[in-house]
């Protein structure tokens, strides 16, 4: 093998500054490449999919407590329902958060597995000069001085030379020492990735869990509304119980119209409006105001709104006219609920709904969007209940919508 420079030949003034600046040089590129190697994980995609498994786990912690108040109310079949269509949110939401962090944490894995290619192939290369450090160290200890002594031209060669070679050698140490770290570091990253590794196929497996039981509770709530619509007695019970949230709506809109609100102004009357109001959204009326007779069980029930079913991708509710929302809270009967006053004492009503896009308080313009439509205590699947009200009575909302 090659003996190292400076044990077979007394080295030259400018041997030893090569020496010394080609040593400098290697510890400055290895410096950079433990900066390159090692970059700020926290990148503005990671960021964005935290803060929506945040906001998730805050509407799923909404549910767990409407879930809890539903569950000390006195059964009833708008109870159960109530319960079936909670219980199939939370489980949405649990399956959407899941995916989330899935999301994450896949994104993570493959941050870990490019630095663990760019570790093992930076390594790779610097093997060959680990390689030559670690035998010129072992084979003449830390440097062989008394060699380069007795070779040395004088004493001032000597102590002005064996200093730099002093310093190379102390840098050359380092950079091994540097290097056994990266190691160590490569080998917590493989660790870590196979434990990334377990904790996807732990969510995949929780995923699969919850959908499950989403489906059970789709079933359970197919079957409960099969129920009312089959059994008179059944369906009359659901009438009854809704003639009474009926009621307590009406009270609720009288205690509004009391309220005095604030509107900017100038601002056009929505009976100026009448017949020309865009239609909240956009879809086919399938149940119509006023008397009712049910095709199998000829019985009559009197509607003080309709209720559309969308018939396009988009299933945004927007408001038919400007005002300040003065009620956005679940209303047992009609689901999530949204109450506009326009002034003049007239109110619109959107039930049904899924996610409240405005909150009790807010000003809201014609045609801003309010929330997606939903089947939040609907006996018909994905559909929007609208209401007018004057005075807080009902008014026939085809007469105010344009044809």
């Amino acid at each position: 093998m090659t003996l190292p420079f400076f044990a077979l030949h007394r080295p030259s003034r400018s041997g030893v500054f090569f020496t010394l600046f080609g040593g400098l040089f290697f510890i400055f590129l290895f410096i950079l490449f433990q900066q390159a190697l090692f970059p700020q994980e926290q990148t503005s995609a990671i960021s964005d999919v935290e803060k929506r498994i945040n906001q998730i786990d805050q509407q799923i912690s909404n549910l767990k407590s409407r879930l809890k108040e539903e569950e000390k109310r006195e059964g009833s079949l708008l109870s159960s329902l109530e319960k079936i269509r909670l219980n199939k949110k939370l489980l949405q939401n649990e399956i959407a958060a899941i995916n989330l962090r899935q999301s994450l944490a896949n994104q993570e894995l493959n941050e870990l597995k490019k630095k663990l290619a760019t570790t093992q192939k930076t390594l790779q290369k610097e093997k060959g000069s680990m390689d030559k450090i670690l035998v010129t160290l072992y084979r003449f200890g830390r440097l062989d001085f008394m060699h380069f002594f007795l070779r040395a031209d004088n004493l001032e060669t000597f102590l002005r030379e064996s200093k730099n070679l002093s310093f190379l050698a102390r840098h050359q140490e380092e950079a091994i020492n540097n290097y056994l770290k990266t190691l160590a570091e490569l080998e917590a990253m493989e660790k870590e990735v196979q434990e990334k590794i377990v904790v996807i196929n732990s969510l995949l497996q929780e995923a699969k869990t919850k959908q499950a039981r989403l489906t059970e509770e789709e079933n359970k709530n197919q079957k409960l509304l099969a129920e009312i619509k089959k059994n008179k007695s059944t369906y009359q019970k659901m009438m009854a119980e809704l003639q009474e949230s009926s009621e307590e709506l009406q009270k609720l809109l009288k205690r509004l119209q009391a309220q005095e609100i604030s509107l900017p102004s100038p601002f056009i009357p929505l009976n100026e409006r009448r017949g020309q109001l865009p239609w909240p959204v956009n879809g086919k009326v399938t149940s119509r105001f006023g008397k009712e007779r049910h095709p199998k069980f000829n019985t009559v029930t009197v509607n003080n709104g309709i209720e559309i079913v969308p018939t396009s991708r988009d299933k945004t509710i927007k408001a038919v006219h400007g005002g300040r929302v003065v009620f956005a809270d679940y209303f047992q009967g009609y689901g999530n609920l949204i109450i506009i006053d326009h002034g003049l004492s007239y109110h619109t009503l959107y039930g049904h709904c899924a996610n409240f896009l405005v909150q009790n308080g807010d000003l809201v313009k014609p045609g801003q969007p309010l929330a997606e439509v939903g089947d939040s205590d609907s006996l018909n699947g994905e559909c929007l209940y609208f209401e007018i009200r004057h005075k807080a009575q009902a008014v026939d909302p085809l007469k105010w919508l344009k044809r």
